[in-house]
């Protein structure tokens, strides 16, 4: 293959750690770090509400009611149904230039324990459905705007909720910071296993990822397989519960679900493919699944193997449709969506899920991966403000991590610095953009309350 002299020039000779240190700190004679904490809304802001309504036209329109009622529950349900709002908002603010494979929706409720191919349980990002790459710093704002919106969910201080959003930050420099002297494999490594006492957090975090772990290994596939499946003439059935599992009426989609699981298989490696060919595909059903992803197209496959042995495997298929993000940070390279999800999941994630793969099937894209696999959200905010800001700082940490992997750690560890100038800009900036998400979790309140948008509660 040839590589042009530039190309070339720049793997034989890359630059020194301290020569990219040097380069991301000159940025800031452009980009302040203090400039990071401006928000307010544009004169030409489009009505939030006219957004969700473009972004459901692609949408299974029965299911639509549920993604209002969920997202209407509060402003974090709100923030958590509104990536493309907020991403058409983060459009529009500074950044130093620094891009990485964002996770695309960095949210508190996005980042939880899942199970490595070796079974050891690490704490990560989970989400994918929006990554891109694009400024960092847009991923650091979402996650910090949510820690603070979670923060008045729970009635904390203000002075809580502000300390919360800069630890968050903080954890995410010093994390870059450490990941920027590593070697380039020990960087790419690194992961966030339970327990660990070790990191840029507190002692609220330690105590988080020590309780993780033993519920973690409860949740699999085999623990769900009585409560989600029944024995129906002899065979095991999916429940019904609807409208959030229900079973394809039209034979044709059940066949289509086998023909996609066939083209599915094709993008796996083949001991993979080994592996799978074991199971049997015993039922299929449509699912509803999360907050912003309520409407998209999504299913759960129940695969059997040994007949005489419970060894149930659960894969969810579900679809991907073009990142929020496209808009402003330039379109994906890749042609199918649904592997633009796997390819950043597996840049982003310190390991993946064995079974991730795509395909598509009637003009939509669609990946899979298990829908059990030791995968545990965790929610420490009931627990008062420390516990709060112990989340937070494993969130920044396993967010700086998810971004060194994919930019050059020196360079943005470079900007941010030592000082805390980043920190008290970013939490700033969270503060206003709460604001702005409860305003416009208000608006679509009152529309809802006007008759505008039909919502529906599914429990």
């Amino acid at each position: 293959m040839a590589i042009s002299t530039s190309a070339s020039e720049s793997l034989l000779r890359p630059l020194p750690r301290a020569e990219r240190q040097r380069s991301g700190r000159a940025l800031r004679r452009s980009v302040p770090r203090s400039a990071h904490a401006a928000w307010s809304p544009a004169p030409d802001r489009i009505d939030p509400i006219e957004q969700l309504r473009e972004s459901n036209r692609t949408r299974v329109a029965r299911l639509v009611p549920i993604r209002y009622g969920r997202m209407a529950l509060s402003p974090f349900t709100f923030l958590r149904g509104a990536a493309g709002v907020m991403a058409r908002d983060l459009a529009g603010t500074p950044v130093s230039g620094l891009r990485v494979q964002l996770c695309g929706d960095a949210h508190l409720a996005n980042f939880g324990v899942y199970g490595t191919p070796e079974r050891h349980a690490v704490f990560d990002a989970n989400d994918f459905d929006e990554t891109l790459p694009g400024p960092f710093e847009w991923d650091v704002k979402r996650l910090a705007t949510s820690v603070v919106v979670v923060g008045r969910l729970h009635g904390f201080p203000r002075g809580a909720q502000r300390d919360a959003a800069r630890r968050t930050v903080r954890a995410y420099r010093r994390a870059m910071e450490l990941l920027a002297g590593e070697r380039y494999l020990d960087a790419w490594y690194h992961r966030i296993e339970l327990p660990d006492g070790t990191g840029p957090w507190g002692r609220p975090g330690r105590k988080i990822l020590a309780r993780a772990e033993s519920r973690a290994r409860r949740r699999t596939g085999l623990h769900a397989f009585p409560r989600l499946t029944h024995s129906v003439r002899g065979r095991y059935r999916i429940r019904d519960d609807p409208p959030l599992i229900e079973h394809y009426a039209d034979p044709v989609d059940v066949q289509a679900s086998q023909e996609f699981y066939e083209s599915y298989l094709g993008t796996l490696p083949e001991e993979r493919r080994c592996l799978l060919e074991r199971y049997r595909i015993a039922d299929v059903a449509q699912k509803v699944v999360g907050v912003g992803s309520v409407g998209t197209v999504c299913s759960v496959v129940l695969l059997l193997a040994d007949p005489d042995v419970e060894d149930p495997l659960f894969l969810q298929i579900k679809e991907a449709g073009a990142s929020v993000h496209e808009p402003y940070a330039g379109p994906s390279v890749y042609p199918n969506h649904a592997q633009r999800v796997v390819i950043g999941q597996r840049l982003v994630q310190g390991t993946s899920d064995i079974f991730l793969g795509w395909s598509s099937l009637r003009s939509r894209d669609f990946y899979v991966r298990q829908l059990r696999d030791m995968k545990l959200a965790v929610d420490a905010a009931a627990e008062g403000p420390r516990a709060l800001a112990g989340q937070a700082e494993l969130c920044g940490a396993a967010l700086a991590r998810a971004h060194a992997r994919t930019g050059d750690p020196a360079r943005i560890s470079g900007y941010l610095g030592r000082r805390p100038v980043f920190d008290a800009a970013i939490a700033r900036f969270a503060e206003a953009y709460a604001d702005q998400t409860e305003l416009d979790h208000a608006a679509l309140r009152s529309a809802i309350r006007s008759g505008s948008v039909h919502a529906e509660l599914d429990r």
